[in-house]
C-alpha cells in the first residue's frame, strides 16, 4: 500500500484558456454592468436543456461566476469524483464566497446552502450542467431561502482521460461556471 499522497494538477489547454476567456466576455451580456448583485432576476439562456429549467414561482434572487478545480481520486480503476474548490464571483463587490464538497456555497458571511442534484444535462468538452435543489440553508445571507441552484456554462473540469499511477491519486482539474440561485416568489 502506497501511503505517499501526489497530486496532479491538470492545467486548462490553451483552446480551453480562450474559451474560457470568451464564457467571461459573454459573461457581461448576462449581467448589466452596475447591477447590484441580487436584484437582476434574469435567468439563464438553458437552450434545448429544458430540464433545467426551475419550477414556476421562482425567480433568480443572486448570480455567480466559479472559477476552482473539481477533485478526483484514482481509485485503480478509474477516476472517481471528491469534490469541487472553487471561488465565486459577483459582478461590483468581487469575491462573495467559496464551493465546496455538499455541494455547499457559503458566502463571506457565513450563509449557506447545500443542494441535491436533480438534473444533469452532459456537455461535450467540459462537466455537465446541473438543476439542483437546497436541501439546506443556513444562516441569514445572499443564500437564505435559496430553493433551486443551476450550473451552466461549464468550462473544463473533467475527470482525466489518462489512468492514475496509484491508487489514492488525487488529479485537480481547472474549471470555470455560472451559479443561479433562485427563491421562491410570493
Amino acid at each position: 500500500m502506497n501511503s505517499t499522497k501526489t497530486r496532479r494538477t491538470y492545467r486548462l489547454h490553451p483552446q480551453s484558456a480562450t474559451l474560457a476567456a470568451i464564457a467571461l466576455l459573454l459573461l457581461g451580456l448576462v449581467v448589466p454592468a452596475g447591477a447590484d448583485p441580487g436584484n437582476d432576476n434574469r435567468a439563464p439562456d438553458v437552450g434545448d436543456f429544458e430540464e433545467l429549467q426551475v419550477d414556476a414561482g421562482h425567480k433568480v434572487a443572486f448570480y455567480t461566476y466559479a472559477e476552482g478545480v473539481q477533485i478526483y481520486r484514482w481509485n485503480g480503476a478509474s477516476w472517481v469524483f471528491v469534490g469541487p474548490e472553487a471561488v465565486l464571483f459577483a459582478e461590483g463587490p468581487g469575491v462573495v464566497g467559496i464551493h465546496y464538497g455538499g455541494p455547499t456555497w457559503e458566502s463571506n458571511s457565513g450563509s449557506k446552502v447545500v443542494g441535491t442534484v436533480l438534473e444533469r444535462c452532459p456537455q461535450p468538452d467540459s462537466i455537465p450542467w446541473l438543476k439542483l435543489a437546497a436541501a439546506s440553508n443556513q444562516a441569514p445571507g445572499i443564500f437564505q431561502g435559496v430553493t433551486f441552484i443551476q450550473r451552466v456554462n461549464t468550462v473544463g473540469g473533467n475527470a482525466p482521460i489518462a489512468a492514475g499511477s496509484f491508487v489514492g491519486e488525487e488529479a485537480r482539474v481547472p474549471y470555470a461556471a455560472d451559479y443561479f440561485f433562485y427563491r421562491k416568489q410570493g
